[in-house]
């Protein structure tokens, strides 16, 4: 609430000075007083001159009609007082926008002029209703209320019920609600701006009501108003200025007219104009006076206000009045304010602050009275050029560059290098606001004619020389070499002209310099080739390079016509250069590697339609001497990748290249086998040139073969032979044995894709097959070998040889595929887990090691982590395509915290995958991970574990993880959780200790790490779980209380949370029914309201007919709870008798009973034969009681246990239970999961007499 009055304008002629002051005491009424020291008030009527438009007030009854509009209409004013039709208000004329926005102010103009007080009325409800308040204020109070009680009033009726106001709510028609608000504001001064707003009246009305507003504790009117005043200002401004401009014209009129010669002077134009120059200086001192209010009766307190809109609003519009009068507003004492905001914590805030400032810094004129300002605040500037918010940065990167164009000297090198890195930004936007910034800066051109002939006089063609030359040197000094296509990318807008001129690029690399030219360095070339590179590559494709933007977008008509003459252009030049590049450059492996990956941005077709073949045999003939000459991969491979890209089927120019290609391959081949026998005949007595001979051919081959289809040169039987006598006589060359396996297995892939894509034959098929099966052995046998890479090449060539000719191979519609498919024995299982476990999962220390001297030693450690990386990722493949047993991934899973930095994404996407193939299964490899970990702290600590040391602490961590992926939603991963809690107990009591029963099993401490499993239970499974473990405790367990045997207990405790029939069991040590019944009565009524809406323990009401009753009682018909709400006693179910779908269990063979559904049979079983007597001594109302009380124990923690993350959750659930409502229905087809949980442990079917506990299959 409202408690202080709303501030009113004082006297503008108080002589003490204070001319902007804002009184806090003066009401509506007060205004009406006489006259201060010859103002006009408001209320009192003016000069005669300034009161002659005015009618006299008219009584209400007398009052015009005429203004008020209909609803439908297109514009008008409301009637208050009137008794006209359905009205219409000012608000909903201009939300509603129908009408131009000049009428809907002249006729308010009218209005004003036949009676102030109820267009000022209608005014201020329309600020009113803008800000969301549903009241109105009334005319009696206009008149009689103070304005801090009209805000008071109005802020008591206003709805608080919704925090959306006109300004916040969404839509295209509330956004142009506040352009029309806005709008009708200026055009509302504008209009007045000759009479009415000096009239002392409706302005001090409007600015002390806007005022008031603005210091309002509810959002909505602070906002509202704060926008209405500083769009209020920013017409005064504009009034002001043309004040400003008027009264410079009236003094160069009088000055002109004074000067004449006393015979030529006209005395009368001389008053004529200085009463004229006096009228427009008191009119300036009157909209001085109202800014001054406003400025400092609204925006200095407002642009600090706790809303970020609002602050935004008040920055927004002092930047414009600053750029409209700029005499006036553009100094210190107003830019203070902007650059005070430039830390404000809202990005929405320094956004509208960096705009602002760019309106100024756009005009060149301005400089001067902005330099203490930049000087004070650049470095604030600089600074945001890394703001978090990329709208913010890009915005202050290019205000930069204003500052720049404005005064070279305004930044310093230090501020121009803290924005030169921001062109290898991964954000597109401010990578191309500093390249902006430094395109300006570096590369632009200061005298173009002087450069152009200069150029001509060293016989280049272009003048850009000297700029190319620049951004050479300039990406050298960036040490960023590997990312030359996000600096071309950044210029590419704003120095386009620079990165197209491939003819001068061309020609620094090709021609000698002229005298008197520094000559190209080694290093400046090989940018040079690759800055080259990275321009015709985004001339060609046209959109950013990886890493940059979302994705390709739809190129614009004009941008696909620019990429096709780009394309064109580049084409028909390097045709032509492209062979003389590489005959200067082919001994250089890195400049030749990039100079061919240029072919691939051809146009092709120009080769013929050109009559270009000569050059195409040119460029056939450098490459194949590239070949020749280089053995390094990456040459080999854009080689390769080349003759790919020539020999398409869609060109012309592909039987040409084709027999080139062949030439090639068949000289390689023919010099390979050579080699190969010479070397498997010389064995161990080999020199190194037939060493060389072997690698270097084969290295060739094989770059050749990931393209291109060599099967008719059969280079896998050559390959194979060198393996196997690499394997045989141990003296095979790491290299030639990594590159054969490599070779072999294109090979391999090259058969596989020949007999898919056809109708292959069963000799072709059984031929695969053999070549596949030989090579998988040589792959395993590989797997032993004593050199590294050659290890890690099989390793990887083995999984993603299993991975292709896995058994889906043969899904779909490939049946024929089937002979094809290989599965992995035990022992090629084992070998890739060993390998795993030797070559990934590695200590820091032995890698340290191992990385020990090199010079770069970091590099070298983050390459070696991404190979192992890749080895993980590898074989966890396997796991999830289910090629590899799923239990191996427990000696993964057990690393997930050691080695969470370097591959926990990995294992976490792991343990997804296979949880999403078998829930079950996933959970009992989870426990198996933990129980290996558990097993080595036994053999490295002995029989008695430190319970407090942190391994211990690790093993439960780790738990507590993997606790957490079961997620929310219990229901689904309940019969997991549960199978996870039996295989732990198991373990726990698998071996006795050897010193008697009274000390603790050896693996007892297990159950401490087990017990961060018990929240995933839900509260009927932990009775199951306690029962089984109690079927391990032998009676004096339950009763000791020793440090050793607090895992026991801790375990049992967090299995007891269900309720308080559990502690009663627990303590007699008797599962007896008895203990735990309760009556209605001890139940809240809130219980019985559960049992009604929840479906899950209709069960309880299902019963089978074999099943004994108690004498009295009838079978029940099978019906839900909320059908039997009100039956008689007698169709009470039997009070042993336990929830579950029994006839889906009897009658339905095709369903699985679990673990829980055996358990709860047990359970069943034994309470059956100690309870039985003792229910059927009971009456029919105790009977009633029971079952009653039964029923709410067991419905009651359905909802406490389970934490569901959404309603959605909620219904699922009940969905499920729903499936157990109606005996006769089969399991739902739709939720196959859910159906198996129906003969879980509510089965009634349980009392099946079983003493043998697990004889049933149970997983």
């Amino acid at each position: 609430m409202i408690t202080s009055e709303l501030p009113v304008l004082q006297d503008s002629s108080n002589e003490s000075g204070a001319t902007d002051a804002v009184g806090l005491s003066m009401s509506i009424s007060e205004i009406e007083e006489p006259e201060v020291k010859g103002k006009k008030k408001r209320g009192r009527p003016g000069k005669a001159a300034q009161s002659t438009n005015k009618k006299p007030r008219k009584a209400p009854a007398e009052k015009s009609v005429s203004v008020a509009r209909g609803r439908g209409k297109a514009n008008g004013v409301v009637q208050h007082n009137g008794d006209g039709g359905d009205p219409v208000t000012l608000f909903e004329v201009v939300r509603m926008g129908k009408s131009a926005m000049q009428s809907v102010v002249d006729e308010w103009i009218e209005s004003y002029k036949q009676d102030r007080d109820l267009a000022l009325l209608d005014l201020i409800n329309f600020f009113i209703q803008c800000s969301g308040c549903k009241g109105t204020v009334r005319i009696e109070m206009f008149r009689n209320m103070q304005n801090a009680e009209i805000i008071r009033k109005m802020t008591e009726e206003f709805d608080e019920d919704s925090g959306d106001y006109p300004l916040t709510m969404p839509g295209p028609l509330w956004k142009k609600f506040r352009y029309n608000f806005c709008e009708f504001i200026s055009v509302l001064i504008r209009q007045c701006q000759y009479s009415i707003i000096y009239d002392e009246y409706m302005m001090d009305t409007v600015i002390s009501l806007l005022t008031g507003l603005s210091d309002s504790q509810v959002r909505a009117f602070r906002h509202t108003s704060t926008l209405a005043a500083m769009k209020l200002m920013t017409a005064l401004v504009n009034v002001a200025l043309n004040l400003s401009i008027h009264q410079d014209n009236t003094q160069r009129q009088y000055e002109a007219e004074r000067n004449k010669i006393a015979g030529k002077r006209a005395n009368d134009k001389l008053e004529l104009l200085l009463q004229k120059r006096k009228e427009l200086q008191e009119n300036q001192d009157e909209i001085e006076n109202m800014m001054n209010s406003i400025f400092k009766g609204i925006f200095v307190h407002r642009y600090r206000d706790a809303i970020a809109e609002i602050r935004a609003i008040c920055i927004e519009e002092i930047g414009v009045w600053m750029k409209m009068y700029s005499d006036a507003f553009l100094n210190d004492s107003y830019l203070k304010y902007v650059g005070w905001t430039l830390h404000d914590r809202q990005g929405e805030v320094r956004l509208k602050c960096l705009k602002a400032l760019q309106n100024l810094y756009t005009n060149r004129e301005l400089f001067p009275k902005l330099e203490l300002f930049t000087n004070r605040f650049k470095d604030r500037i600089v600074s945001m050029t890394l703001d978090k918010e990329y709208d913010v940065a890009v915005e202050a990167i290019r205000l930069v560059t204003l500052i720049l164009q404005g005064s070279e000297d305004a930044l310093s090198n230090e501020d121009c290098e803290n924005v030169y890195h921001l062109v290898y930004s991964a954000h597109r936007p401010v990578a191309v606001a500093a390249g902006e910034f430094l395109h300006r800066k570096l590369f632009s051109r200061h005298d173009p004619l002087a450069e152009e002939a200069l150029a001509k006089r060293r016989g280049r063609s272009s003048p850009n020389g000297n700029l190319i030359r620049m951004l050479v040197l300039f990406f050298l000094e960036s040490e960023l070499h590997e990312h030359a296509a996000y600096l071309v990318d950044s210029l590419w807008e704003s120095s386009q002209e620079l990165l197209k001129d491939w003819e001068c690029m061309t020609e620094l690399l090709l021609e000698e310099p002229v005298q008197g030219e520094e000559v190209l360095s080694d290093r400046q070339e090989s940018a040079l080739i690759e800055l080259m590179v990275c321009t015709l590559r985004q001339a060609a494709e046209a959109h950013p390079p990886v890493g940059r933007g979302t994705g390709k977008r739809v190129l614009t008509a004009k941008e696909r016509k620019t990429q096709i003459d780009d394309k064109n252009k580049l084409t028909e030049h390097y045709i032509m250069a492209l062979p003389m590049l590489l005959s200067k450059y082919q001994a250089d492996s890195e400049k030749v590697a990039n100079l061919l990956q240029i072919p691939q941005f051809f146009d092709l077709d120009v080769y013929s339609a050109g009559r270009m073949e000569k050059h195409l045999d040119a460029l056939l003939k450098q490459i194949r001497l590239v070949v020749e000459k280089h053995i390094e991969m990456d040459v080999l491979e854009a080689c390769s990748k080349t003759y790919s890209i020539l020999c398409s089927e869609e060109y012309t120019i592909m039987n040409r290249v084709d027999i080139a290609r062949s030439q090639l391959i068949d000289e390689m081949t023919d010099r390979f086998s050579h080699s190969v026998e010479d070397l498997l005949q010389e064995a161990e007595e080999a020199d190194d040139d037939d060493i060389y001979n072997v690698l270097s051919t084969l290295k060739r081959l094989t770059a050749f073969h990931n393209a291109h289809d060599l099967t008719r040169w059969d280079l896998f039987g050559s390959c194979y032979r060198l393996l196997k006598a690499g394997i045989e006589q141990g003296s095979m060359p790491e290299q030639i044995a990594v590159q054969a396996l490599q070779c072999s297995h294109y090979s391999v892939l090259w058969q596989l894709v020949k007999v898919t894509e056809g109708s292959p034959s069963k000799e072709d098929m059984l031929a695969l097959r053999r070549v596949v099966k030989s090579f998988l052995a040589v792959c395993q046998q590989c797997l032993s070998n004593v050199n590294t890479m050659v290890k890690e090449q099989a390793f990887m060539l083995l999984c993603d040889l299993l991975t292709i000719f896995s058994h889906q191979l043969a899904s779909g519609s490939r049946e024929g595929l089937q002979p094809l498919v290989f599965n992995p024995d035990g022992t090629l299982q084992n070998e890739l887990l060993n390998f795993v476990l030797d070559h990934v999962f590695i200590d820091q220390d032995e890698e340290s090691q191992s990385m020990e001297g090199d010079e770069e030693d970091e590099a070298n450690k983050i390459e070696a982590l991404h190979k192992r990386r890749n080895l993980l990722a590898a074989f966890c493949k396997l796991i999830i395509f289910d090629i590899v047993d799923m239990p191996a991934a427990a000696d993964i899973f057990k690393h997930y915290m050691k080695y969470y930095n370097d591959y926990g994404d990995i294992i976490k996407e792991t343990l997804s995958k296979t949880r999403q193939t078998d829930k079950i299964q996933c959970a009992k490899t989870l426990i198996l991970s933990l129980q290996q970990l558990f097993n080595e702290l036994l053999q490295d600590q002995g029989p008695t574990l430190d319970r407090t040391s942190s391994h211990v602490s690790g093993i439960k961590e780790l738990a507590r993880r993997f606790a957490l992926t079961f997620g929310l939603d219990q229901i689904k991963t309940r019969e997991a959780v549960a199978t996870l809690h039996k295989d732990g107990i198991e373990f726990a009591f698998k071996y006795p200790n050897p010193r008697g029963t009274e000390f603790p099993p050896l693996n007892l401490a297990f159950l401490e790490v087990l017990s961060e499993f018990s929240s995933k239970l839900i509260r009927q499974d932990k009775k199951t779980v306690h029962s089984y473990l109690e079927k391990f405790m032998l009676d004096s367990m339950s009763e000791r209380r020793e440090d050793v045997w607090l895992p026991l207990i801790s375990y049992r405790n967090s299995l007891l949370t269900g309720g308080d029939e559990d502690l009663m069991s627990v303590t007699s040590g008797s599962s007896s029914k008895a203990a735990s019944v309760r009556s209605k009565k001890a139940r809240p009524a809130v219980h019985k309201k559960r049992i009604e809406e929840s479906s899950v323990d209709s069960s309880w009401l299902l019963r089978n007919d074999t099943l004994p009753t108690p004498g009295a009682l009838q079978t029940p018909q099978l019906t839900s709870t909320v059908l039997r709400e009100n039956r008689p006693a007698e169709h009470l179910p039997d009070p042993d008798s336990e929830p579950g779908s029994e006839n889906d269990f009897v009658h339905n063979p095709q369903m699985q009973m679990s673990w829980l559904g055996q358990q709860k049979m047990e359970e069943v079983n034994r309470k059956d034969r100690t309870g039985m007597n003792y229910i059927k001594a009971r009456s029919n109302q105790g009977v009633r009681q029971t079952v009653r009380g039964l029923m709410e124990d067991d419905a009651e923690p359905i909802f406490e246990d389970v934490m569901m993350s959404s309603r959605g959750q909620l219904e699922d659930m009940n969905e499920e239970f729903e499936d157990t409502m109606v005996i006769d229905l089969p399991p739902s087809r739709n939720r196959r999961e859910r159906a198996e949980l129906r003969p879980d442990f509510f089965d009634s079917a349980a009392m099946i007499e079983d003493e043998s506990g697990f004889s049933m299959p149970m997983f």
